[in-house]
């Protein structure tokens, strides 16, 4: 928001650098963006300078040019060659001298000295077009006889200067979008310092001086209208705005329009509270308040045509509408040249209405910007007295009509209750209640009831953002001065043991062990397209969480998983040729998921945090000493597996089984019983053909809440160093294809529960000689006794009743 900084000053009695208005306005929360010099014409008219033409003499080598000399006060006569048609001797002019800069939109030219057509030019008498002051340009401009001569152009046509002030806002700040409101807001901070006030004009002088323009007003939507004012203004003449006026509104961006356009604009940003202007022929004397049937047309002030939404709430005569609420008005019932009476709308709407409202329809106007964050419902009717007195002032006319305020459900004052002791432990400083009280003050927040330590306080609603103690801490911690708070010389600090897991510090240790191995961090949107979940049996796609007003229709839903949003990713950098690819993410997934015995809806919708791990391409690229390896299905294993034994669960615990995701062609499930902890595998053909990638990517999807949860039930155990030998034996068994090594596992660990200590897989080989149904598997076994040595005799035993067991369950063979 800009705002100006004479302007301000017409609120509150204040002389400060640009410096010094950075630094207040940024420490109260009103943080400054920049601040920029405005001139009513560009260039200022430095440079220029008022003359009179002394001679004039027709130029001896052209037919259309003369000789001038031209005095401007500097103790000799400056030679100009002129070319206006009008130029004569005696004439009082705007001289722009050498050096110069003269404007020309956003093109600029300086004034030379120079010779033209042999004679010697000082300088040019200039044209209004030439100087902004007008758009004749059909010969010089001609000033009055009683113009002093040497006098500075821009003392003599009185130009502006002024600075603009760009504030960002913040969302919860909307009580600083207007002049008045930054006035008020510096003098709650300056009060703290010396004697001031800030103070808003008068609408004492506010009258009704006849009733010849009756209006009638209803609302059929209070839900969306908690306030409706207005009042009706007749024999106005509707054309273009005084300088002061349009001066003002350039100043902050704005673009004049016409003199009551421009009030309300103008009164807009005095007060923040938007207003509209209709014709009163168009009114037809009603105005209703109401939604309108969907797919309604109407025709905005920007002659779009815009087909409505049942809950858009429009402003209507007895007829048609006229106006989206609070947002944009419609082509016929604006103001116009033949305008005469007008009907002033102050209003009151719901925020949530007018942003749907405008999200669906793509506008943002100042008003709407308001509006979508909370206006004051107090401030209706002083806006509208405001802006009619100013409409009287600048385009004449007569209030015609009472004023129209209807208002059933005031706005009560927010009640908050505070103690001095929670506002200093906060703020980290005993800055004294009378400190905190005058600040209270000083903000316009009453003091209800003091007992004791306690404040019950009264916050006034145009300021929307503070509703809790908390918001009252940070109220007067502004105002005070977070540069006013010491920094100690010391840190106090308390050692705690905290039996919980670190979720954090485990997920940053994740990370550093994916970072290391090559992957890189990403971050993706949360909205997705609810198209990815078409035909997925996994995530279905009526269990999406679907976005009411989306931005577009590739951000419609919000995710059920992280697969598309790193397969976007994936696809983005193959289409740049970076297809060797090791990603991972953490972050939420969101389902609706309809359960009846839940009553209460909200609890129908659930989030998930996770982790995403995707690999593509090449493990290592081509070297002299390293040949070309393409990333495999075991090398995404390899890091799973070690991601879950950092969490503490190692093979022996889990149970490993084929997936049944759809996302997945091939996969393996890790889990605890009925607890699933990890999917991963190779992301199905049929998904990566809809993002357009080619390259087999594996993936592995953790649900990293019910890691966290699992891992906290783990216990540190610790057993003393085997002090006996452990003995390594092989077997090589011919078994089935359809045997996995996790039924190895599983049989042999059931045969020897006592001494077999580990079983790991070395090889495995098919062949046509093997048959074809068979594949050979290469098995290692580690028996250990931690009490004694083994001898042969019990190794052999052990190893031939793993044999029969493989014989005999699977039909293995030795080879």
């Amino acid at each position: 928001m800009k705002v100006s900084y004479k302007w301000l000053k017409d609120y509150i009695d204040i002389d400060f650098s640009s410096a010094e208005m950075d630094e207040i306005l940024t420490q109260i929360g009103l943080e400054v963006g920049g601040i920029e010099k405005f001139q009513s014409i560009k260039g200022g008219l430095e440079g220029l300078v008022i003359g009179e033409v002394k001679t004039c003499e027709p130029h001896t080598n052209s037919d259309h040019l003369s000789i001038t000399s031209v005095d401007i006060n500097s103790g000799e006569l400056l030679p100009i060659v002129c070319g206006a048609p009008n130029v004569a001797a005696g004439q009082k002019v705007v001289v722009a001298t050498v050096g110069t800069v003269l404007y020309d939109g956003d093109d600029s030219f300086t004034i030379k000295k120079s010779k033209i057509r042999g004679e010697l030019s000082m300088g040019m008498i200039c044209a209004e077009n030439e100087i902004g002051l007008g758009n004749a340009h059909d010969g010089i401009m001609v000033l009055p006889e009683d113009a002093k001569v040497g006098t500075l152009a821009k003392e003599f046509f009185d130009i502006e200067d002024d600075l603009t002030i760009e504030i960002d806002l913040t969302p919860n700040r909307i009580d600083g979008a207007s002049h008045i409101g930054v006035a008020r807001d510096m003098a709650a901070y300056l009060k703290q310092q010396k004697e001031i006030d800030y103070n808003i004009p008068s609408v004492e002088d506010f009258k009704i001086e006849n009733t010849n323009l009756p209006i009638d007003v209803k609302i059929e939507n209070h839900e969306a209208c908690h306030r409706y004012s207005g009042v009706c203004i007749s024999g106005v003449k509707v054309a273009e705005s005084p300088e002061w006026l349009q001066n003002r509104l350039k100043a902050i961006g704005l673009s004049p329009i016409s003199n009551v356009v421009d009030i309300t604009n103008y009164v807009l940003f005095e007060t923040g509270q938007p207003l509209h202007a209709f014709d009163y022929a168009k009114t037809n004397g009603k105005v209703v308040v109401k939604t309108l049937a969907a797919g309604t047309l109407f025709k905005t002030l920007d002659e779009v045509e815009r087909e409505l939404n049942g809950k858009d709430l429009m402003i209507c005569n007895n007829e048609a509408p006229m106006c989206i609420a609070g947002i944009f008005g419609g082509i016929k019932s604006g103001v116009s040249e033949s305008t005469t009476d007008i009907f002033l709308e102050s209003a009151y709407f719901d925020s949530v209405y007018v942003r749907k409202t405008a999200r669906r329809h793509g506008l943002n106007t100042d008003a709407s910007f308001r509006f979508e964050r909370g206006t004051d419902p107090n401030n209706t009717v002083y806006a509208m007295k405001r802006a009619a007195l100013l409409i009287k002032e600048v385009a004449g006319g007569e209030i015609a009509s009472e004023v129209v305020d209807i208002y059933p459900n005031p706005t009560e004052d927010f009640k908050v209750e505070v103690s001095i002791e929670r506002i200093e432990n906060l703020i980290g400083k005993e800055i004294g209640k009378e400190t905190i009280k005058n600040i209270l003050k000083a903000l316009e927040i009453k003091i209800e009831k003091e007992d004791g330590d306690s404040l019950n306080l009264l916050v006034p609603p145009y300021r929307v953002d503070v509703k809790r103690e908390a918001d009252i801490v940070e109220e007067v911690l502004r105002i005070y001065g977070f540069n006013n708070v010491e920094i100690p010389a010391k840190v106090n600090a308390s050692l705690s043991y905290a039996p919980k897991i670190d979720e954090h510090k485990l997920r940053n240790t994740i990370a550093d062990m994916l970072t290391a191995a090559g992957f890189n961090e990403i971050i993706n949107n949360s909205l997705t397209k609810t198209s990815y979940y078409e035909g997925l049996e996994s995530f279905k796609q009526e269990n999406t969480v679907s976005i009411f007003n989306p931005l577009s229709s590739d951000l419609n839903a919000m995710r059920q998983g992280l697969l598309f949003g790193g397969l976007e990713c994936v696809a983005y950098n193959i289409n740049r040729r970076n297809s060797d690819l090791k990603f991972y993410e953490f972050g939420k997934s969101y389902q609706h998921i309809v359960n009846p015995e839940n009553e209460n809806p909200v609890d129908n919708y659930f989030e998930h945090e996770r982790l995403g791990v995707f690999m593509c391409g090449n493990k290592t690229a081509t070297n002299w000493n390293l040949k070309e390896e393409p990333t495999s299905f075991f090398h995404m294993k390899a890091y799973v597996e070690n991601i879950l034994r950092r969490f503490g669960f190692d093979n022996e615990r889990l149970r490993i089984r084929e997936t049944e995701n759809d996302q997945f062609t091939e996969g393996l499930t890790y889990g605890l019983r009925k607890t699933i902890l990890v999917e991963m595998g190779m992301v199905n053909g049929k998904i990566l053909k809809t993002m357009d990638i080619e390259t087999q990517v594996y993936y592995a999807d953790f649900d990293w809440a019910t890691l966290i949860k699992q891992a906290m039930k783990n216990k540190v155990s610790y057993t003393e160093l085997p002090k006996h030998p452990a003995v390594k034996r092989d077997l090589a068994l011919l078994i089935d294809k359809k045997v996995t090594f996790a039924d190895i596992k599983t049989i042999a660990f059931n045969c020897e529960k006592k001494l077999l200590k580990s079983v790991s897989l070395f090889d495995v080989f098919e062949g046509e000689k093997l048959g074809s149904n068979k594949k050979s598997y290469a098995v290692s076994f580690i028996l250990q006794d931690t009490e004694k040595t083994l001898n042969d005799k019990q190794i052999e035993k052990i190893m031939q009743k793993l044999i029969k067991s493989y014989e005999k369950q699977l039909g293995a063979e030795l080879r």
